[in-house]
């Protein structure tokens, strides 16, 4: 079985000549989640977008299933992908429920099937649908907008989540309750997921394996078991620079 998400010697130029990918090459396998580290500008996003196609590498090619996302219908290809974003995305006109069905209702599901299915699921990421079913995205709190976001993107049931950011701009513990939501969701529904973030911690807590990435080279591909524990000084340096808190108090920084 080919891997859910193939890259070949994936490399992206702007038309001004900025390099952000040069021949990154990995795979993602079904059922897996691979988290992308790096820091600003490393080219995180990028690779995250060429895989629905929001970018079109320059060169090498981008697999999808073992097929080349090239040669897949736009529509479909995207369908088949759930997309998560930091600022969720939401249509600040219409109800929760609809932005949450979106999805099947332009699909061509009926509308009262649609509204079924919208709130089943967001049954699925936390909310009761009595009491949020009827409410707007600015009655939402930031983690509530961002759960409404995440029923969206499952709402076709997407094999492959790309997940860019998704909780960054929410506070400590609400993005702890969120990590915890999503962990028992994907062990529960085994989707293929790729997701980009700064966080350290939350890399290691949703992901299998971390891709480290600097100047759009992949310079580690490591199982997140073993990446603070990894020699390699690439890896070595950014768990120092995710730790200084803790390193400080135990003397190992002035």
């Amino acid at each position: 079985m080919p891997p859910a998400i193939e890259f070949r010697d994936v490399s992206f130029t702007t038309p001004q000549g900025r390099a952000l990918l040069d021949r990154i090459s990995f795979a993602v396998e079904e059922g897996t989640s691979i988290a992308l580290l790096g820091r600003s500008g490393s080219g995180k996003t990028t690779l995250l977008r060429t895989v629905n196609r929001m970018v079109e590498p320059t060169s090498g090619d981008v697999l999808v299933n073992g097929r080349s996302v090239r040669d897949l219908d736009l529509i479909e290809l995207r369908r088949g992908i759930g997309y998560v974003i930091q600022e969720t995305g939401l249509f600040p006109h219409l109800t929760v429920e609809r932005n949450a069905a979106m999805v099947p209702e332009i699909s061509g599901k009926p509308r009262h099937a649609s509204r079924k299915h919208g709130h089943e699921l967001l049954s699925a990421v936390g909310l009761d649908p009595a009491t949020f079913a009827k409410r707007y995205p600015h009655q939402l709190s930031g983690g509530q907008r961002q759960r409404v976001g995440l029923a969206r993107a499952l709402a076709a049931q997407p094999p492959i989540l790309l997940m860019d950011e998704p909780f960054g701009a929410l506070d400590p513990l609400t993005r702890a309750e969120m990590q915890d939501m999503l962990r028992a969701l994907l062990k529960r529904l085994e989707k293929t997921v790729l997701l980009v973030t700064h966080d350290l911690d939350e890399a290691l807590y949703l992901s299998v394996r971390i891709v480290l990435l600097d100047q759009g080279h992949v310079i580690a591909n490591v199982a997140a078991s073993e990446f603070l524990t990894s020699t390699q000084p690439e890896v070595e340096e950014y768990v120092r620079a995710c730790r200084r808190g803790e390193m400080a108090h135990e003397g190992d920084v002035p």
